[in-house]
């Protein structure tokens, strides 16, 4: 028998534990730090724009994380469809759960834009807000054929480009320019407008990362080789890969309105990284520390998330402060900043290793 049809895939978690990992990375300021004005031009200054957004029309690494959590949001469905049958929950139980989990995950996405202005905003443009959606979505139809899986994922891509290409209103004519298209637009009727020009309408085509995440979830399920596995999705994540950069020039790669070009070769990559970490992990079975070191990130995931979110890196930056400026500052503020920032990094994780010793698991 396939082992992984029946056990636990490491590879998973730890996808989803290094994607954690290096979002609560953010919060300790680190990422900003490395780009300074004084090391443009330099080999450190090019690895850190890797960790920003590409301003607009472009890829750069930090643009795949959201993908990556709509991604494995759609890995982790089937098992966790699987689990809760085998505790006895019907299919009216788990449609039950799933709604209220939506649900949920919108309400704290809301909650996140209330906290800086402290006034009630509707907002659809961060990660939980955007899940909300992609998680319903992939849900309902999971249970449906392959094919109409993959058709209707691309479907979803193909109207949203549509939208945005035939949209008619003046000053919002032009589909891939900033805060000149559909998307911005959309935003402005209820006040949810982005300076940086992204769009709540995201999670309709990003829906396709959750369906294909379930997809893939569902070939790793399955009694194939791992080999087989294996080199089924290096084949679809190059393919995706492939077929997005051909399709930039005539529909940019532009992750803050997720273009369909976005979507797909972003699918890719998200596919290749699990690929490359499934074949560490669960082929060569070279597993250890490392892999406890990121998966107990991702075991709490959320509770680190909004714990971030609303103000505890910056708790812990303000205790940490006094200590590590005192023994570092001599060696340039720059420095100093860098590594009160690790240890903050750090300290976030211990939390998270912390509440795993103690089986502290926090969902909902």
């Amino acid at each position: 028998m396939n082992k992984t049809s029946t056990n636990r895939i490491l590879s998973i978690d730890v996808f989803r534990g290094i994607t954690m990992f290096l979002l609560i990375g953010e919060f300790t300021g680190l990422m900003g730090l490395l780009t300074p004005q004084s090391l443009e031009g330099t080999l450190i200054y090019s690895l850190g724009e890797q960790f920003h957004h590409h301003p607009w029309n472009g890829l750069r690494f930090w643009d795949l994380i959201q993908p990556y959590f709509m991604f494995i949001v759609g890995l982790s469905l089937p098992f966790a469809v699987l689990n809760r049958k085998k505790k006895g929950e019907n299919d009216k139980q788990i449609l039950q759960h799933t709604l209220r989990r939506s649900a949920k995950l919108l309400f704290l996405g809301w909650a996140l834009y209330c906290i800086g202005p402290g006034e009630i905003t509707f907002y659809f443009q961060n990660v939980l807000a955007q899940i909300a959606v992609t998680y319903l979505i992939a849900y309902l139809i999971m249970n449906k054929s392959i094919t109409f899986q993959i058709v209707l994922s691309f479907t979803l891509l193909a109207l949203t480009e549509a939208v945005y290409r035939l949209f008619s209103v003046e000053g919002f004519d032009e589909p891939f320019v900033n805060q000149k298209n559909f998307g911005f637009w959309l935003d402005l009727q209820y006040g949810g407008e982005s300076s940086g020009g992204w769009a709540s309408i995201n999670a309709i085509p990003t829906a396709a990362h959750t369906i294909w995440g379930v997809l893939i979830g569902k070939l790793l399920m399955g009694e194939k080789s791992l080999k087989t596995k294996l080199r089924t999705m290096i084949f679809i994540g190059l393919a995706l890969i492939m077929v997005g950069y051909l399709m930039d020039p005539i529909t940019p790669i532009i992750k803050r309105i997720s273009t369909s070009s976005f979507v797909i070769v972003s699918g890719g990559w998200s596919i290749l990284t699990l690929a490359f970490l499934f074949w560490i992990i669960d082929f060569l079975r070279l597993k250890g520390k490392w892999t406890l070191f990121f998966s107990v990130v991702g075991m709490n995931s959320l509770f680190i998330y909004l714990f971030g979110h609303v103000g505890g890196a910056k708790l812990i930056e303000q205790i940490l402060h006094p200590f590590t400026y005192a023994i570092f500052d001599r060696w340039g503020v720059l420095s100093a900043e860098i590594l009160t920032s690790l240890f903050v990094w750090m300290s976030l994780w211990w939390i998270c290793y912390w509440m795993y010793k103690n089986k502290i698991f926090i969902k909902i």
